[in-house]
This record gives structure tokens, C-alpha cells and sequence, in this order.
């Protein structure tokens, strides 16, 4: 089924959806640990993306959120037979004298969205969930510590797991960049073939070719703890070279960021989600990747490759389809290039998703970065979603990255205005 078709479908089934009131209650948490064993029963059965799982945020607290003062607020809706009905993992954030509501680690994460129970949309109308989530908005308001005077949600995905998402319902604007995925087919050689013409096969045997010369060529998954810690290790510095050559601030130099990434490759409760992988040329990593397996789906994360001689044989390129290969292998269902509208994702996805922001006032000291966060947005989007505004962008910034290099004293006056994934 094409997903235009899916989306339809969706949308009718929320649009069928009782009018009559449905009993919501809520419960509200300010910590992890009073959520965690619902939490992490309900995201076993739920709709949901892997940035939303319980172990995936505690690491952002940890590292990003706590460091930074930001102060969780976990909204968990239940029926009236106590069933979980949906989960909002918020957070609440402080700056410039202003209190933000947002979702937790929303910057870091590729979606944001809450977690659905399965039958939430044959349950819940678009009007009942306007009317729980207003009535959300005014409770947390009326607690002192969970005031806030603006809201800005972003990065959220028009479809979760099959039903449309909730905010899609609310008053929205359409994020400035887009989303892809791939259907897989359950032969590798036979993906290969649909997504790929005779020419650019040869030129993929050709570029291997080509690369070995430097040494044997492997596609290696880590194992343990020390080789996922020394691979991910390689992809930072790979990734702070290739963004600072495309004039953009390294990522990894934000607080926490370096941090958190390092304990999702890393530690034991998180190894069940990440795949960290790497093509092997001789003694050199000459590509690095963190991927995320999660419901049937790879979620492409993180990737790098090298630079100098071997850049020029395409080992990011190499690694991408090793790593739709070893999902295929996996029986996996979906390869999900997230957030990003780079060339090379739709050269392999078959379907693009829409990503909305939300944003709303709520106090008279909220008004100024509401303003400017929805003046920002559409001038973003268009830049992003035309090519020769997005090509003259990309040039200025890597001219400004050359600049920078040369005089390393100077600082990036907002390189990461307009990041995106290096292709591979």
C-alpha cells in the first residue's frame, strides 16, 4: 500500500472515531524514576519511535536535560478501565528568563511525538484530544513548578506506527525538513537491483575496486562495550572534520551531547537498540555508523566517513548499502533515513514523511521567542525546500567554513542554523 494510501486510511479511522466524551485522567510526573515501571511496560505494546522509549531519555536527562536544569514532565493519560491511553514525555526548559515547554530531548532526537496506545485513534476523537490537551496545559499551570510561558514542539511525525499523530490535529506548521524511509524486500540482491540501474552497479563494484587497494574491505558490527566505544569514537571526529568543511558547528561540542551519544553506544541497557557498525579498509575505519533497531524498523542515526584518498571511492556509500543489506538480513520491514531531505536518502526511500511544529502562548514573557521561533520557521523551510536557496546556503556556509579554519580564534556566528546530515 503506497503511504499516501496509509495516511488516508489513517485519517479516516481517527475522523471515525467516537465524538462522545471519553474519560481521560491524567498523572503527572516531574522525575523518571515515579514513571518508569509504567513507562516502560506501556512502550512495550505502544506506538511509538525509539526516542521515546524510557531508556533513551533517561540518558538525555542525564547527560543534557539535568546538567542544562531542565525539569521533566510526564503526562500519562489512562481510561476509565485504567488503560494507558497515550504518554506525553515533556520536559520544561529555562532561558533568557523564559520557561519553555517542550519535548524531552527534542533537539537531539530524530521524532518526537507521544506514545500511542494501539487503539487510541478508534477511541479518542481529533476534538476529545484537543479537549484532554487543553485541559493538560491548564493543570500544569496551575502547579507552580510546572509553569511554563511558551510551548514549542517540533519534529513530529504525521504518522505513528499506522495512526495519524494527535498534534496533527492542533494548529501546526510544517517543520523546514522532511523525513524518508525505505519498504524492504526480503532479498537484498533484489532491492538492490529495483533501487539501482546496471550503470550505477558497476560504478559500486568499480569504487570497491578502487578501494581496496588500500587493504581488505569488511563490514564489521561491534560487539562489545570497548570496540562500539573506540568505533563511535572514530565517527565524532569524522563527523566535527566534515562538518567543519561544510562551515557547520560540531554537534558533538554542545553540552552533554558528546556524553549521551557515547552512553547510547555503550551501555548495557541501551545495546538492545543500537547497532554501531563501521567499513574496515586495511587498518583504517574508513566509514562509522550508529543505528537504532526498533519495531521492524533501522533507524539510520548517526554516520561518517573518512576524508582524504579513500573519500574519493565513496566508503559512506559503501556503508549505507551494507547496512541495508545486514536490515534486510535482519528481517526488518523498514530502513528509516529520519530526519533530512538529503539527496541520497531519496535516491533510496520510496516515502517521504511530514514533520510538524507546534507552537503556542502562554504568557506575556513567552510572546517574544514564540515570535521568533515562528518567523524563523517558514523562512528555514523555504531555504531547505528549495534547491537554489538551499545550494547558495550550503556554498556561503562552506566559504565561512574555509574562513573559520584559517582563523580558528573566530567563533561560528550560526553554522547550525541550517544543519543536516552529510551525505554518505
Amino acid at each position: 500500500m503506497a503511504f499516501d494510501a496509509k495516511v488516508s486510511a489513517a485519517v479516516r479511522r481517527a475522523d471515525a472515531a467516537s465524538d462522545a466524551p471519553v474519560n481521560l485522567t491524567f498523572s503527572l510526573y516531574d522525575g523518571f524514576a515515579a514513571a518508569e515501571a509504567q513507562w516502560r511496560t506501556f512502550e512495550r505494546v505502544a506506538d511509538c519511535t525509539p526516542f521515546q522509549t524510557f531508556d533513551w531519555l533517561v540518558a538525555w536527562q542525564r547527560h543534557i536535560g539535568q546538567p542544562d536544569g531542565s525539569i521533566p514532565v510526564i503526562a500519562v493519560a489512562s481510561f476509565a478501565n485504567g488503560d494507558t491511553a497515550f504518554m506525553l514525555p515533556l520536559c520544561i526548559e529555562s532561558k533568557c528568563a523564559t520557561r519553555r515547554l517542550c519535548w524531552l530531548g527534542q533537539d537531539v532526537n530524530d521524532y518526537n511525538a507521544p506514545l500511542l496506545a494501539r487503539d487510541f485513534a478508534q477511541r479518542v476523537s481529533p476534538e476529545c484530544f484537543r479537549t484532554a490537551w487543553e485541559g493538560l496545559c491548564a493543570r500544569m499551570q496551575r502547579e507552580s513548578k510546572l509553569r511554563y510561558d511558551w510551548i514549542e514542539l517540533e519534529k513530529m511525525p504525521q504518522i505513528i506506527a499506522g495512526q495519524v499523530n494527535p498534534f496533527f490535529h492542533l494548529p501546526h506548521a510544517l517543520n523546514p525538513s522532511g523525513a524518508h524511509f525505505a519498504q524492504l524486500d526480503a532479498d537484498w540482491k533484489q532491492f538492490y537491483y529495483t533501487k539501482r540501474s546496471s550503470a550505477t552497479r558497476r560504478r559500486d563494484r568499480a569504487k570497491r575496486k578502487h578501494m581496496s587497494q588500500f587493504g581488505e574491505v569488511s563490514f564489521l558490527t561491534s560487539i562489545g562495550t570497548d570496540d562500539a566505544q573506540r568505533t563511535f569514537t572514530i565517527l565524532m571526529e569524522q563527523k566535527r572534520r566534515l562538518l567543519a568543511h561544510r562551515g557547520i558547528a560540531d554537534m558533538f561540542a554542545r553540552p552533554g551531547w558528546r556524553e549521551f551519544f557515547l552512553d547510547i553506544a555503550t551501555n548495557p541497557t541501551t545495546r538492545h537498540l543500537v547497532h554501531v557498525s563501521r567499513i574496515q579498509v586495511g587498518p583504517t575505519c574508513a566509514a562509522a555508523n550508529l543505528g537504532v533497531v526498533f519495531g521492524g524498523t533501522y533507524y539510520h542515526v548517526l554516520a561518517s566517513y573518512a576524508d582524504g584518498a579513500l573519500a574519493h571511492y565513496g566508503p559512506g556509500a559503501l556503508h549505507l548499502r551494507e547496512l541495508l543489506a545486514y536490515a534486510i538480513g535482519c528481517g526488518l520491514k523498514q530502513f528509516d533515513f529520519t530526519i533530512g531531505d538529503e539527496p541520497y536518502k531519496r535516491e533510496w526511500s520510496d516515502t517521504q514523511v511530514s514533520l510538524a511544529d507546534y507552537a503556542a502562548v502562554a504568557t506575556w514573557r513567552g510572546c517574544l521567542p514564540y515570535c521568533q521561533s515562528t518567523m524563523r520557521r517558514p523562512v528555514k523551510r523555504f531555504i531547505k525546500q528549495t534547491p537554489w536557496a538551499w545550494r547558495t546556503v550550503c556554498r556561503l556556509r562552506s566559504r565561512l567554513g574555509t574562513l573559520l579554519r584559517r582563523n580558528p580564534g573566530r567563533t561560528d556566528p550560526g553554522g547550525a542554523l541550517f544543519q543536516s546530515e552529510p551525505p554518505p
